[in-house]
């Protein structure tokens, strides 16, 4: 096929060999299977913000450092120079925390490199060597939809314990090889602990896989390791061999209203006491 131009420098330079195909366009990036030496990998190339159609960017950037403080006043200045600064952070934030999260033991395609808004990275296959299908694509039995989803819940554990936030897990961003599922697609990965937006992110995420294993096993939609996952975190009790159950039960606290009232009634007095002694005040130096 035709090389794209974005992947062009890379084939100049020897890195890249020959573009076999499109396997996909998303909303972020455009994906190909390259030729590197005698290994076929997988080319990503981020499309530029002006095409994303990524939604709500901003509120997936909140708590990424920034190490150059010139580069982090350009980019809340939104400059020319800010903007392009805010895309190379947003290409290199999948690098990072693919190579973290591989290192925590989390099932991702491993990295290689990223040059100039493309991403160099594993190619995942199925058991005959064929492109891994996306978890959306397949349908499962529920003994294989259990295991499958206990070993998802695994690596979101790992994910939350190596202190990231998928923020846009569904079926459409798990593939499935010969071992089980195996998560990609993580440029808007957010910090768990500096991003406010990150509980309910999680919770989004782990919700998503619950209701789509749930399609195959019902029971798996009773679950609530979101709840749980996050207050085991929260407490700084959660390990990737923390046992967990899948129940959550809310705190409840009684509420005392007699006692609520009076605070009311007392706090209205000397709201109104302090208008009657100001009032007064005036009046004297009428």
């Amino acid at each position: 096929m035709k090389i794209p131009n974005r992947i062009q420098p890379l084939v100049d330079d020897g890195l890249i060999d020959d573009v076999l195909q499109r396997l996909k366009s998303g909303k972020e990036a455009d994906v190909y299977t390259v030729l590197c030496g005698d290994k076929i990998q997988c080319a990503k190339v981020y499309k530029e913000a002006t095409q994303r159609s990524f939604k709500q960017a901003v509120q997936y950037q909140e708590g990424r450092k920034v190490r150059n403080s010139r580069n982090a006043r350009a980019m809340q200045k939104g400059s020319k120079f800010g903007r392009k600064q805010q895309e190379e952070t947003w290409q290199t934030a999948e690098v990072e925390a693919l190579f973290r999260l591989a290192n925590a033991g989390v099932r991702v395609p491993q990295p290689y490199l990223c040059i100039d808004g493309v991403l160099l990275m594993e190619l995942v296959t199925d058991a005959d060597g064929a492109v891994a299908p996306r978890l959306s694509d397949v349908t499962l039995d529920e003994e294989t939809a259990i295991a499958d989803f206990n070993t998802m819940i695994g690596n979101i554990v790992r994910m939350l314990c190596a202190g990231l936030v998928h923020g846009d897990l569904s079926e459409f961003n798990v593939l499935l090889d010969a071992d089980g599922p195996v998560i990609i697609d993580l440029p808007q990965a957010v910090d768990a602990a500096a991003n406010n937006h990150a509980e309910s992110m999680f919770e989004r995420d782990v919700n998503n896989i619950t209701e789509y294993y749930g399609q195959f096993a019902p029971q798996l939609l009773k679950t609530r390791y979101a709840k749980e996952i996050w207050a085991l975190y929260e407490d700084g009790k959660l390990t990737p061999e923390t046992v967990l159950t899948g129940l959550f039960v809310e705190e409840q606290h009684d509420v005392d209203m007699d006692s609520l009232m009076d605070e009311i009634i007392t706090a209205e007095d000397e709201y109104y006491d302090r208008q009657r002694a100001a009032k007064e005040r005036d009046q004297q130096y009428e």
